[in-house]
């Protein structure tokens, strides 16, 4: 990756439907990046919508959502689309696509998460179940945003998001009480 001259990377998020995780995902990176990270969502078939549920999450606790809409990757991959720096899949299925040949050549990586519009049960069930992806994913975007990506080569980067997954998969330590 050449570093971008304009202040902000350009980050994309997919998933399939473009209406839970990678929503998730670009509001989080707005949120989090704010300055240094420019967010953006698409779905391999998005739906259309929103999962309300996500929205609902993100209001509670803050997060901007005026701006988000469901998406289709083809978008970003068109001559007036950004150019991305980085190129996430959110969800199993999106990663297992043929993906399109991105402009720019950004950096790809995996962030395997469960789907929690898949969540059955009562509503608090299923909103626990939104809250805990909402934990995995702003941990992984806490990770990428605190990256020094201007002083690291481009070898250096793909480590290092390559490794984001899983540093923030593993088990966190809490001290006892």
């Amino acid at each position: 990756m050449t570093q971008p001259s304009r202040p902000q990377h350009h980050v994309l998020f997919v998933d399939t439907d473009n209406a839970g995780r990678s929503i998730l995902a670009e509001a989080l990176m707005c949120h989090w990046g704010a300055g240094r990270f420019r967010a953006f969502s698409a779905g391999t078939h998005p739906a259309g919508r929103l999962d309300p549920k996500c929205v609902s999450l993100l209001q509670q606790l803050g997060v901007p959502t005026a701006h988000l809409r469901s998406k289709n990757w083809t978008d970003f991959d068109q001559p007036n689309a950004p150019i991305m720096d980085f190129v996430f899949t959110v969800c199993d299925q999106a990663a297992q696509e043929a993906w399109p040949s991105w402009p720019g050549d950004p950096i790809t990586a995996h962030w395997s998460l469960p789907d929690p519009q898949q969540a059955t049960g009562s509503l608090a069930t299923q909103m626990a179940a939104h809250r805990e992806v909402f934990g995995m994913i702003e941990r992984r975007v806490k990770i990428l945003a605190s990256l020094r990506l201007r002083s690291l080569r481009s070898t250096e980067i793909q480590a290092a998001v390559g490794a984001i997954n899983g540093i923030a998969t593993e088990p966190r330590i809490t001290e006892a009480a």
